[in-house]
């Protein structure tokens, strides 16, 4: 007889292991699984193009966020964090994948940016190696790789890391185009996340509600010669975290 829960931490690894190996996809764990992914460059995977989202560029040409400090939740080969660094901002970026780590520092050093990389669980090095406050935190693809009980380790890290008047940024799949629509209690009987996660405007309003929307959206699809990465089965949305008075 197992009888080992007394806090929210206890409560969160039980659910992480309902999970089974899916479990991999966002625990410290995951490093295998996400390496494999990334060890072949050449898959025809949209977003290993080496250029910013769209809705980035977006936010920054029409000012919507200035420079600053920038984390980069789940970076990948470090696109965005790449992009982030070339404007002028001071930019932390974090993926759970060495190999993700690797051709991200490939890319930096190509492209002569500095960004600082680690390599492990978000969740973990918030308040550590990744120390806030952060005037951006940016998240292209992670989010929605979440299982639901993971949100409350999400908005706790957005909670201790980003600075008052910072911003939240995210890309993640559109509900009716990729991504799993089951509700949160299927997915405990399912016990797999089908691939992600798909969200709702109403959904993603309603989750990040102590932020200020600015500006919820689809994607724009760009074409394949385009400077820029955009395709229309994500939103993309930007919330402010109000100062205090």
């Amino acid at each position: 007889m197992d009888r080992h829960i007394r806090s929210v931490d206890d409560v969160l690894r039980l659910l992480d292991g309902m999970f089974g190996q899916e479990a991999d996809r966002w625990t410290t764990g995951a490093a295998d699984w996400w390496d494999e992914f990334y060890t072949d460059r050449s898959k025809p995977v949209p977003f290993f193009a080496d250029k910013p989202d769209e809705n980035l560029v977006s936010y920054l040409d029409r000012g919507l966020v200035t420079g600053g400090r920038a984390l980069d939740l789940g970076c990948g080969p470090g696109r965005n964090a790449l992009y982030l660094a070339e404007r002028g901002f001071e930019v932390d970026a974090v993926d759970l994948s060495p190999s993700a780590m690797a051709w991200a520092g490939e890319r930096a050093r190509k492209a002569g940016v500095t960004v600082n990389f680690r390599c492990g669980d978000a969740f973990r090095l918030a308040g550590t190696e990744l120390a806030g406050p952060y005037d951006l935190i940016y998240d292209s693809g992670c989010f929605h790789h979440l299982p639901p009980h993971r949100r409350i380790s999400y908005l706790s890290l957005l909670d201790r890391s980003l600075a008052p008047d910072g911003h939240f940024a995210l890309a993640c799949f559109v509900a009716g185009g990729m991504g799993s629509e089951l509700s949160d209690a299927e997915f405990y009987g399912s016990a797999r996340l089908h691939g992600g996660l798909a969200y709702t405007p109403e959904s993603l309003r309603r989750i990040f509600s102590d932020l200020t929307e600015i500006e919820l959206r689809r994607m724009q699809d760009e074409p394949t010669d385009s400077p820029w990465f955009g395709e229309s089965f994500l939103w993309t949305a930007l919330f402010r975290r109000q100062s205090v008075l």
